[in-house]
């Protein structure tokens, strides 16, 4: 299984309307990232109702745990409503 496929199996405990992930390792080339990989991460959830942007984020983290720093080096979170 890819990193991609990977992170989204881990956030459909999230149970996502809308889930994208996008591989921005292109743009990193060269930077030295331990093995981990950038991403850019789109979601719609019904769980995030009604929650802060923090408590989104910590969700989300929460989501894909152990998978830092290892496979993700960085993520940029894109909630949508």
């Amino acid at each position: 299984m890819n990193k991609i496929d990977l992170m989204k199996a881990r956030l459909q405990t999230l149970q996502p309307s809308y889930l994208e992930i996008i591989d921005d390792g292109a743009a990193h080339a060269g930077h030295h990232a331990a093995g981990g990989g950038h991403f850019t991460l789109i979601i719609r959830s019904p769980l995030f109702a009604d929650q802060t942007q923090l408590k989104r984020h910590q969700m989300i983290y929460a989501a894909l745990g152990d998978l830092f720093p290892h496979a993700i080096h960085a993520l940029s979170i894109q909630i949508k409503s």
